[in-house]
């Protein structure tokens, strides 16, 4: 069963190419999960929407840890803000993997 990763940021726009990333991390691993990219205001509807079993939240929302924590019922970390910096799209994939149940 495919996992959905949700990576939010400020815009959604910054989070855009470490999804790329973590998606070519993702098939040269043979791992089957559809990850995508959504601003911090949508979290509420996106989790609706596309039901991830996981969040990761990009370093510059940090301070939303525990407000989007007490808005959904999916673990919810922050990106590691070196991976993030770098763009290791296999390093956040293993955070990711890691957090879900």
């Amino acid at each position: 069963m495919t996992k959905t990763i949700m990576l939010a940021c400020a815009g959604g726009m910054s989070t855009s190419l470490l999804v790329t990333k973590m998606r070519e991390a993702a098939k040269k691993r043979e791992i089957d999960v559809n990850i995508f990219a959504t601003a911090s205001a949508s979290i509420p509807e996106e989790v609706e929407k596309n039901n991830p079993a996981v969040i990761l939240l990009g370093p510059q929302i940090k301070f939303q840890l525990h407000k989007v924590e007490n808005e959904v019922e999916v673990p919810v970390d922050v990106i590691d803000m070196k991976d993030y910096g770098t763009m290791n799209g296999d390093k956040v994939l293993s955070l990711a993997l890691s957090k879900i149940k």
